[in-house]
């Protein structure tokens, strides 16, 4: 990547093109949410023992839901560049779509100076991947699909809403 490309548009490239972590130090302190899911696709008889609490490692939803939270409050730690941030909240929600469909939803809020769409992100992500890790022995050929963000609001870009849902 050439200097003047790494100039343009990314944020965390300094002018000579070098890495570097953003300075939000100037920013105003502003309510900030953001939202992301993610898409599991599984045989149905495995999502109707995630349901009837059958699997034989327990818990599926409880043992996710405990992981995205989890996940959400280390993303600075997994995420290069990413700033830590004191979350005030973190939700992990399931809805079962069809007979093979299990979306994981996640709500992340701060009082900040930048943004939660990674820890959003993050979260949808460990979670879907705890209830492929706690389902693999009875179901291998499970599919995490679409991750996405699906909304953000607070700062100054302002808000985003995912206008077309995975």
């Amino acid at each position: 990547m050439s200097t003047n490309q790494s100039q343009e548009g990314f944020s965390h490239f300094d002018a000579e093109g070098k890495v570097r972590m953003v300075d939000v130090g100037d920013k105003a302190i502003t309510n900030r949410l953001a939202r992301a899911q993610s898409l599991v696709r599984m045989d149905g008889s495995t999502l109707a023992s995630i349901r009837d609490g059958t699997i034989p490692k327990g818990a599926v939803l409880s043992t996710a839901r405990l992981a995205g939270i989890m996940a959400a409050k280390k993303t600075s730690d997994l995420i290069p560049l990413c700033h830590p941030l004191a979350l005030t909240k973190v939700e992990i929600e399931f809805d079962f779509v069809d007979d093979e469909t299990l979306v994981i939803r996640s709500l992340v809020r701060v009082l900040g100076q930048t943004g939660v769409e990674m820890e959003a992100l993050t979260a949808a992500s460990v979670a879907a991947l705890t209830v492929y890790d706690m389902c693999k022995a009875v179901d291998r050929g499970m599919v995490i699909l679409e991750t996405a963000l699906v909304h953000k609001s607070g700062g100054k870009s302002g808000t985003f809403d995912r206008v077309e849902q995975p």
